[in-house]
């Protein structure tokens, strides 16, 4: 099936007992059982939910992977993939992660002998000269939050794989549509389905999508035994969400396009990261790897009173955190996304007090350029 068939379907089956196109929200705690060691694969909520299973059923189908687990958020998603990995082993880090990520690593990993290295993976040779003896996962993000940098996964899973280590892709800037990081060796993929897969705003949410049984049994375990479990109503918005996934996506694609190429006329931007543009230095990897380049765009403006000018500025974008949804927000990264990650591994990243990011909505393309041309004049 198509990807559009896919999204609208899988997962979706109308309800056994009335009939229900949509799956219902199976809003309940407990499931009352036949007889002693008897029931309908359903025992408790933390365990199995119907709504939940059908939003996993969908979503991995999505990523063309055999199994999938809903999380309360990415950051738990994430979490819970590190725990493939024990103290003492070694981790290769994307170096432009996500704050939380970084976080993640550098202040709560590491209080449990995790080790792991900051690596630009957008040149697969720095890939190679970071491997220890004992590193057994990379984890990758691509594009980068929010320079937007593009790492060959095809390049990063082949040699990863000669040193035996598995590699995870952050998958949340391009969404399944655009991207497909299974189809390039990656062996896990995450979501944090606040963003794109949910896409209106209203649910917080992750996910991990992935092929190994022997690693999908070990998700699923932390999952049922940690809680961090995404809940039954939140599983009905994403699995709403994922429904028109490929025409929200075709929109953003179109709008970031747009909004790049605007930015890159303005005489007040001094440089704008959008792997759709040609100037962009992995524009034609990005071309391979990716259907599109979809919504995200980051652009500088010199200093941290210009981009508060504009941030305060305009009028029909938000300003705010998270990324993804139908409405155009627009964030500074090293007060918001970024504030966990010291300023002077920012600064080396291009992540200045200057940037501004955008994740352009799907709003009218006239009204979200007027806005940001008003807001920069």
């Amino acid at each position: 099936m198509g990807f559009s068939t896919t999204a609208i379907h899988a997962g979706n089956e109308p309800d056994p007992t009335t009939g229900s196109v949509t799956v219902p929200i199976y809003q309940t705690s407990t499931y009352a059982q036949d007889a002693l060691g008897k029931h309908k694969g359903y025992e408790y909520a933390r365990t199995q939910n119907p709504t939940r299973s059908a939003l996993e059923t969908n979503i991995a189908a999505l990523e063309g992977a055999r199994f999938g687990y809903a999380f309360a958020s990415g950051m738990s998603a994430t979490d819970a993939v590190l725990k493939l990995v024990k103290g003492g082993d070694h981790v290769i880090l994307g170096d432009n992660t996500y704050g939380g990520t970084y976080r993640l690593f550098s202040r709560v990993l590491v209080n449990y002998g995790i080790e792991f290295d900051l690596v630009d993976t957008s040149d697969a040779s720095n890939l190679e000269k970071a491997f220890k003896p004992n590193t057994k996962m990379v984890f990758v993000e691509t594009p980068t939050n929010p320079i937007m940098s593009v790492t060959d996964l095809q390049a990063v899973s082949d040699v990863s794989h000669a040193h035996g280590a598995k590699v995870v892709c952050d998958n949340t800037f391009m969404s399944p549509y655009l991207q497909r990081p299974m189809e390039f060796g990656v062996d896990i993929v995450v979501h944090s389905t606040t963003k794109y897969l949910n896409g209106h705003s209203d649910s917080v949410g992750g996910f991990v999508a992935l092929n190994d049984e022997e690693d999908a049994k070990w998700i699923q375990f932390i999952q049922n035994s940690v809680g961090a479990i995404l809940s039954p109503f939140d599983s009905f918005l994403v699995l709403r969400g994922t429904k028109t996934l490929a025409v929200r996506m075709e929109a953003h694609d179109k709008n970031g396009r747009a909004v790049a190429n605007f930015l890159t006329e303005h005489p007040g931007i001094q440089k704008v990261y959008y792997p759709g543009l040609a100037s962009h230095p992995q524009h034609e990897l990005a071309k391979r790897q990716q259907k599109g380049f979809g919504g995200m765009v980051a652009f500088e403006t010199g200093s941290l009173d210009n981009a508060r000018k504009v941030l305060e500025g305009v009028k029909v974008c938000t300003l705010g955190e998270s990324l993804g949804g139908v409405e155009t927000l627009i964030s500074h990264p090293a007060t918001m996304t970024h504030a966990s990650v010291p300023a002077e591994k920012r600064a080396s990243l291009g992540i200045t007090d200057g940037l501004v990011r955008i994740s352009v909505g799907i709003e009218d393309i006239e009204d979200i350029i007027e806005d940001l041309d008003q807001a920069l004049r």
